[in-house]
């Protein structure tokens, strides 16, 4: 299958890199209002999948509880990157939780950003569970086996009732048949599940217009989950990524996956937004996510310079001399 080219970059004048794409962009009715590529194609979540792994634990009182803060319920959704603030919330959230970072099934890791990486290495510290990427999710599903009295041990078992549940959200959100998921592992351990590109747009859908949820228990879920995205938008990524930004937006719920999986939803607007880079690139998010809002009019420009101020359409050398551009293909 071949995918139409959806970024180009250039330099000297000259075509450097194409990255193949698919874009999907669905209204409160599910009607595709612009598509480029074969919307029909299965993409799996990746990441981008956070918020709906984490309606489960927003739908039980663990929150309430065990007292615990929105910065540390953000954690649910987190892809965190190990700043000292990631560090500080996940050490707060394993203790308050009762739980045993042994328990966690995803690998050892140090801090993804350098500062804090640089920092932990000076210290001669050792990789931690707690601080991979995906911990923060993790230690929900924990949570809720916990809650809810399932086996700790098997929690990210394909067939463990909670990703059960799981996957029945996917299925419910994206109003795609459980016989057309595509299961797979994430990096982390945890199944992954892959739907058309359309689908995962209707899915993020719900969370710009949760009054779509016949059921009102998700839809509280769904609300609460967006709350504590834009109250702590800088624990879903870290300061300087696209999730934050956009999170910054109290208009837009937003979240990446790996691979160049992107998905956002407009609240005013009632639209949602899909988005698989094939070449799995994510520098080209930014310019990429800031020319489809150009394309919808949207109507908060600072929005759009953010997105810009991490990746401008300039492609700057070391010394921050444009030396070439990026240019969407819409």
């Amino acid at each position: 299958m071949t995918y139409p080219i959806i970024v180009e970059e250039h330099r000297g004048g000259k075509l450097e890199n194409t990255h193949q794409g698919m874009i999907c962009i669905v209204n409160d009715k599910k009607e595709v209002i612009y598509q480029k590529g074969n919307i029909a194609s299965h993409v799996f979540y990746r990441s981008a999948m956070k918020p709906i792994q984490a309606i489960p634990i927003f739908s039980t009182g663990i929150i309430e509880k065990y007292q615990l803060s929105q910065r540390e319920a953000a954690l649910f959704t987190a892809s965190q990157r190990g700043e000292s603030y990631h560090q500080e919330a996940l050490i707060s959230l394993l203790g308050k939780l009762g739980l045993s970072e042994s328990s966690l099934i995803c690998g050892e890791s140090y801090p993804l950003n350098d500062e804090p990486k640089e920092q932990y290495l000076w210290h001669h510290k050792e990789k931690r569970k707690l601080f991979h990427n995906c911990a923060g999710k993790h230690l929900g599903f924990l949570a809720y086996a916990k809650e809810k009295g399932l086996d700790l041990h098997s929690y990210a078992d394909a067939n463990h009732p909670l990703q059960q549940e799981i996957l029945a959200q996917v299925a419910s959100l994206s109003e795609t048949s459980i016989e057309n998921i595509h299961e797979g592992v994430d990096g982390c351990g945890a199944p992954v599940y892959g739907v058309p590109l359309k689908n995962m747009a209707i899915s993020y859908l719900k969370f710009a217009a949760p009054d779509l949820f016949q059921n009102k228990e998700t839809a509280q879920a769904v609300v609460k989950i967006g709350e504590v995205m834009h109250e702590h938008p800088e624990i879903v990524a870290s300061h300087n990524f696209i999730c934050t930004v956009l999170l910054q937006d109290p208009n837009i719920i937003a979240k990446g996956g790996a691979q160049g999986v992107y998905c956002l939803a407009l609240k005013k607007e009632r639209i949602s937004i899909a988005v698989k880079v094939m070449s799995g690139s994510e520098l080209v998010w930014p310019v990429l996510i800031a020319e489809i809002l150009k394309k919808l009019t949207y109507s908060n420009p600072q929005t759009i310079e953010r997105l810009l101020a991490i990746r401008s359409e300039d492609i700057l050398n070391d010394n921050g001399i444009p030396i070439g551009e990026t240019k969407v293909k819409l």
